[in-house]
């Protein structure tokens, strides 16, 4: 999560693998933050948020829902509830380190 702080406006911004939300107090800084994002990358703005993360969103005036429901049907249809259960979903004993053979690659090719 990223901020910035004019005055008394500000820019929030939340980044996840390629999805990015971000929420705004000045037109201004939503037109420059979107301007400058899609300077450097393939982007769609898109009205108000519906659905992130597998979480569905409804936004109404006496509050916001959030709910998992179509991740759910999901794990039914793939009969997720019968799946064995695992507290850790990887072995605690692998030792991970560097591969030092492998090109360095571009931070803006997704």
């Amino acid at each position: 999560m990223f901020t910035e702080i004019k005055g008394h406006d500000f820019l929030i911004i939340q980044i996840y693998v390629d999805d990015i939300l971000f929420r705004v107090t000045n037109n201004s800084l939503c037109e420059g933050f979107s301007n400058l994002m899609s300077k450097e990358f393939e982007m769609s703005m898109m009205e108000e948020l519906t659905f992130f993360l597998r979480l569905q969103i409804k936004q109404r005036k006496d509050g916001i829902f959030i709910s998992q429901g179509k991740y759910i049907n999901e794990l039914k249809k793939y009969k997720m509830g019968q799946a064995k259960h695992a507290k850790t979903p990887m072995a605690t004993n692998e030792k991970l380190d560097l591969d030092r053979e492998v090109k360095s690659i571009s931070e803006k090719v997704y």
